[in-house]
């Protein structure tokens, strides 16, 4: 659970949130380098991994979270563009991570604390709007094998963490290609890993999967 929050709080103590925030995405395009300093090849992955995230309108899938020391936690993430976002913990993890579009949410039941952090402009964006973040911060690092591997940074603020985004060819996913992992690592070289897998789209999402109950008000956790 430490995990977790060291790899989503420091950027967001730096003014971050960004606005993983998952994110979760208009078009890619090369982050701050001249256009004639990158193919053109480059440039359609970027595009192609950008209208992925663009094109889910709404995900649910299984994830696991794995720490650097082998710590692993498991839950479901509930997307909802733009910028709705929930991660549901297993029952004996008091954490719930959400974000309503405006601002991302951690809600600790252990301690009944909340900690609330505005969406804006950083690499954790690329999760939550890639319309806005992932054309400012993201690189392509790799294009084969059916693998698509995005990495979102600023150069030019290193307290807020590196992400790196992989993508695989999947013709059924939306816009040909699947999100299945993501690397988080931070200043301190703090890695966590998320995976997903059992990926459902298109379903019916009700806003309120993107509320919660406030724990310093009701000490139960909601269902």
């Amino acid at each position: 659970m430490n995990a977790l929050k060291t790899y989503l709080r420091k950027p967001i103590t730096a003014a971050i949130v960004g606005g993983m925030a998952l994110a979760v995405p208009a078009t890619l395009a090369l982050p701050l380098a001249p256009a004639h300093a990158q193919s053109q090849v480059q440039a359609n992955q970027l595009d192609r991994a950008a209208n992925a995230l663009r094109s889910i309108t709404t995900l649910r899938a299984d994830f696991t979270q794995t720490d650097r020391n082998g710590g692993s936690l498991s839950g479901e993430l509930t997307l909802k563009n733009p910028g709705k976002i929930r991660f549901e913990y297993s029952d004996d993890v008091n954490l719930l991570v959400v974000s309503n579009g405006s601002a991302l949410t951690f809600v600790d039941y252990e301690v009944n604390q909340v900690e609330r952090y505005p969406i804006g402009d950083s690499p954790l964006g690329a999760l939550l709007d890639p319309n806005r973040d992932i054309r400012r911060y993201g690189t392509l690092q790799r294009a084969s094998g059916g693998v698509v591997s995005i990495q979102v940074q600023d150069p030019n603020r290193p307290e807020f963490p590196q992400l790196t985004l992989i993508f695989q060819e999947n013709a059924s996913a939306p816009g040909g290609l699947e999100l299945v992992s993501w690397v988080a690592l931070d200043s301190q070289n703090q890695r966590t890993t998320v995976r997903l897998r059992n990926h459902r789209y298109g379903m019916s999402v009700s806003d309120s999967e993107f509320r919660f109950r406030d724990p310093r008000r009701a000490s139960r956790r909601p269902g």
